[in-house]
Formats: structure tokens, C-alpha cells, sequence
């Protein structure tokens, strides 16, 4: 059972092509600009069966076309990673592409096992001087630059997202030291510099 937040159907912004997007309850990240900040607690989102989200994702994969699949975002998916490996290799087993929305804070055995299942990773950076990191999310970002290594060692392709908020995240030096850190990264397919947001539609 997954604790779901909501979902979104025929999405364009997570991943390649159209995609069922779905939002899973709980993060340890407190972002100060979270576009989805009803997602962060982990108490709440409806217990849902791997079974009724790989039904939800068969009926709309004729809407996915050849590069479409699904993406799972939230909230933070790899506090739900033994889950999610079961969903993703359901999902792989009915030919549905996957894609994995995070933040990179968590590594252990769980999410490596979901990773093999992953077809392109989202990796949310949120800064990289660490003070800052910690003055947006509350924690420090050495985790998730060990996560990007970890993708780069395995050559899983990745989508690095990188959101500017004026005041927070927009500082020239450190747009400067994301470019320098990620240069050699051959694993990283797309660099998405996102506007910041206030919320978004789920249903």
C-alpha cells in the first residue's frame, strides 16, 4: 500500500511526454517556496494499493504514446521506496515508462532496488551553497549530491531541475557551481531551470 496524495492526469511537465502523475504523501524537505506544501507532512494521503494506481496507468497508456509513462513525485518518493519498487516493476511488466520526482535525500537499499526500475529520474536541487540548502529545506544537500553521484556511477538518466526564486535560489554563484558540479555528469539528459510557482491544480 502507497500513502497517496492525488494524482494528475495527462501531465506535460514531469517527464517525458504525456503522464499520470502521481503525488505521494510525506517529505522530510520543509522548502520554504513547496509548491506542494499540503504533501509535506507524513501524516495523511490515502492508503492505496499498487494494484489500483498499475489499473489507473493501463487504462490511460494508449494516451502515452511512445514516451509518456508515469512519473511519481510529491511529497518525497523514496520515503515510500519498497512500494514503490513493486509499482514500478508492475508498471515496467505492462510496458509503462517510469519516472522518479525526488529530492535525493534518501539512499539506502530500498531505493537503490527502486532505481532499477526507474526510467529517468527528476533530481530537485535546491541549492548549492549548503547554508542556504539548509536555510530553504531545512537540511543540508550533501545527500543529494551524493545521490546525483550515484545516478552519474550508474548511468541512469536524469533530469536535473534546478527551481529560481528571486532572493532564495537565484544567486549568480551558485547558478555558476551547478554548472561547474554537473559538466561531466553524460548521464544527465535535460537541465530545467523552473520558474518558481504558487501551488498547483491535483485532483
Amino acid at each position: 500500500m502507497l500513502r497517496i496524495h492525488s494524482y494528475e492526469s495527462m501531465g506535460t511537465h514531469d517527464g517525458p511526454g504525456l503522464r499520470l502523475v502521481v503525488f505521494v504523501q510525506g517529505c522530510r524537505f520543509n522548502c520554504l517556496y513547496c509548491a506542494n506544501p499540503d504533501t509535506i507532512s507524513t501524516v495523511g494521503g490515502t492508503e492505496t494499493s499498487i494494484d489500483y494506481i498499475v489499473d489507473m496507468a493501463v487504462r490511460q497508456k494508449a494516451f502515452f504514446g511512445k514516451r509518456g509513462g508515469v512519473t511519481v513525485s510529491g511529497g518525497e518518493p523514496t520515503l515510500q521506496a519498497k512500494e514503490l519498487t513493486h509499482l514500478f516493476k508492475k508498471l515496467k511488466e505492462n510496458g509503462i515508462n517510469t519516472c522518479l520526482d525526488t529530492n535525493g535525500n534518501n539512499m539506502n537499499e530500498d531505493v537503490r532496488n527502486l532505481l532499477e526500475y526507474t526510467d529517468t529520474v527528476l533530481l530537485d536541487v535546491k541549492h548549492m551553497d549548503n547554508a542556504q540548502h539548509i536555510y530553504i529545506t531545512g537540511r543540508e544537500n550533501t545527500n543529494t549530491l551524493r545521490f546525483a553521484d550515484y545516478l552519474k556511477e550508474k548511468g541512469i538518466k536524469t533530469w536535473l531541475r534546478y527551481v529560481l526564486v528571486p532572493g532564495l535560489s537565484d544567486q549568480k554563484d551558485s547558478l555558476i557551481a551547478l554548472g561547474e558540479y554537473f559538466k561531466n555528469f553524460d548521464n544527465i539528459e535535460k537541465l530545467e531551470i523552473l520558474p518558481y510557482q504558487i501551488g498547483r491544480a491535483h485532483v
